[in-house]
């Protein structure tokens, strides 16, 4: 579990598909009123709260996004309470009130970062002599992004690609757009190709 800040009043949460197998979460019951999602939702709290000092008390808005193959990005906004709204006798702000917003991922992407040159180095030639010549390099944040897109690959080798990237890289909860908009585009294209035409594999 990756906890960081966006904004004062916002987080990002994101869940590795080991993270919700080992709480006996599947991806489906994230939109759920169901015990262990609350659970888990209280653990993502406390764990913002220690490691950030994020206060989760009062309105909650929650945005839940999956991500194929990777896990779940869970973004929390505190709201602002509202005592017009509140009912006679509330004096108090509540303690918890969520308002759970449920946004699925459009496009089957795949977004592994590499904080050093040489293992991206590395998995593309793995990926050259397993799995495909195509995908997207960014550099963001100090650090190397690889991204590939649906139309990338066939079904047959989604899993296998996953494996390699998870071997050598980390998954990433940075959406293309991101990285399009604030990163630096280094290979558009093609990238596991030109990678290993310029890098040479590592002995």
């Amino acid at each position: 579990m990756k906890i960081e800040r966006l904004s004062q009043d916002k987080i990002r949460i994101f869940l590795t598909s080991d993270d919700l197998n080992e709480r006996g979460i599947q991806r489906e019951d994230m939109w759920q009123e169901i015990p262990r999602v609350h659970e888990l939702f209280t653990e993502m709290m406390d764990q913002a709260y220690s490691e950030l000092g994020f206060d989760a008390t009062g309105p909650l808005a929650v945005e839940v996004f999956a991500l194929p193959a990777q896990g779940m990005v869970v973004v929390v906004t505190k709201g602002k309470y509202d005592p017009l709204h509140s009912e006679p006798g509330d004096e108090e702000m509540p303690d918890e009130v969520y308002e759970m917003e449920v946004t699925m991922e459009a496009n089957d992407t795949i977004v592994y970062s590499f904080h050093d040159i040489d293992p991206l180095i590395e998995a593309a030639h793995v990926l050259r002599e397993r799995v495909t010549e195509n995908g997207s390099l960014y550099h963001y944040n100090n650090a190397w992004f690889l991204h590939f897109s649906a139309e990338d690959f066939d079904d047959s080798l989604h899993d296998s690609l996953v494996a390699v990237l998870a071997e050598f890289g980390g998954s990433s909860s940075v959406t293309p757009a991101v990285l399009q908009e604030y990163g630096k585009t280094v290979m558009a294209d093609r990238a596991v190709a030109q990678i290993c035409t310029h890098f040479d594999r590592r002995a």
